[in-house]
């Protein structure tokens, strides 16, 4: 009798992380942490307004989005990533201070995969966001 072996589709590794984040000095630590620890390709911007401008043509395949931002917030940013084609079904992960239960089910609502509590573990951060690749999208 002839063994059928299955094989689970492998998920592609991630390597294009577009970060969005107001503080500079989190950015700043965030972005070292994805890119020498990490090894990602990270585009990094300051505000909704440029990740709007920025994100599509970087093509990231993760959307990493502080949520207290000023002028436009996480969730507004969210909402206006998701009407621009390119980045429409970019699975997108909120990194925040703001992790009571009824605020991460309010990100989940709106199509976020997962939720990072700030303040976070640089030397942990790339197998964080890489745990919830390969588990949640």
């Amino acid at each position: 009798m002839r063994e059928v072996q299955t094989m689970a589709s492998p998920v592609a590794e991630l390597q294009r992380i577009l970060y969005v984040e107001d503080d500079a000095d989190i950015r700043a630590v965030a972005e070292l942490a994805l890119k020498s620890v990490g090894g990602f390709s990270v585009k990094s911007c300051s505000s909704g307004q440029e990740a709007l401008l920025e994100g599509p043509g970087f093509e990231p395949e993760l959307i990493l989005l502080d949520v207290m931002m000023p002028g436009m917030d996480g969730p507004s940013t969210f909402q206006a990533l998701r009407e621009i084609p390119a980045l429409s079904a970019t699975p997108v992960v909120f990194m925040t201070a703001k992790v009571q239960t009824e605020e991460v089910a309010f990100y989940r609502e709106l199509g976020a995969v997962d939720v990072i509590p700030k303040p976070f573990d640089p030397m942990t951060l790339a197998d964080q966001i890489r745990e919830i690749w390969t588990s949640k999208v």
